[in-house]
């Protein structure tokens, strides 16, 4: 057995594709019309209660017990971008976690959970540019040390 994507039930696909798109840089890899998938790893399916079986009000928007999780390199970029696109809800504020990472969770269109964080390694070589021993970075993001130690060999080869 292989384990393949997660998939989401959605009420527009094209709709889904402009929004992943311009958001969050998804290319379709696959688009089989009414279901399509995304080079991230996950796909969109419309007309979900159709192709399942299952009574049309039975398939829940906004269930908060899972979300797409996204790592950015440039987070006040991502928020801008988000914001010029106009018409995003958002679950809560931005907000830093205890590890030192910014999150912002939002909606796509159909109700779906997302969270975008800063990327971790981003976040340690911030701390290792700013002065602070590797060790020190990895007790303030809560990561173990060789993290930190290959996030700042990328900075150095990359």
């Amino acid at each position: 057995m292989k384990y393949r994507l997660p998939l989401l039930a959605v009420q527009d696909v094209e709709r889904s594709k402009a929004f992943y798109g311009a958001l969050f840089g998804q290319k379709v890899s696959l688009d089989l019309g009414k279901n399509v998938t995304f080079d991230g790893g996950f796909a969109v399916q419309e007309d979900f209660a159709w192709l399942t079986g299952l009574e049309p009000a039975s398939v829940a928007s906004r269930s908060h017990n899972m979300e797409l999780y996204f790592e950015v390199d440039d987070f006040d970029a991502f928020l801008a971008r988000m914001e010029g696109y106009g018409g995003v809800e958002l679950a809560g504020p931005p907000k830093e976690q205890e590890w030192k990472q910014r999150v912002v969770r939002l909606y796509d269109p159909d109700g779906h959970l997302i969270e975008v964080g800063e990327d971790m390694g981003v976040i340690a070589r911030r701390y290792l540019a700013a002065g602070h021993s590797a060790q020190e970075v990895a007790a303030l993001i809560q990561h173990p040390l060789e993290f930190v130690e290959e996030a700042a060999a990328q900075k150095a080869f990359g």
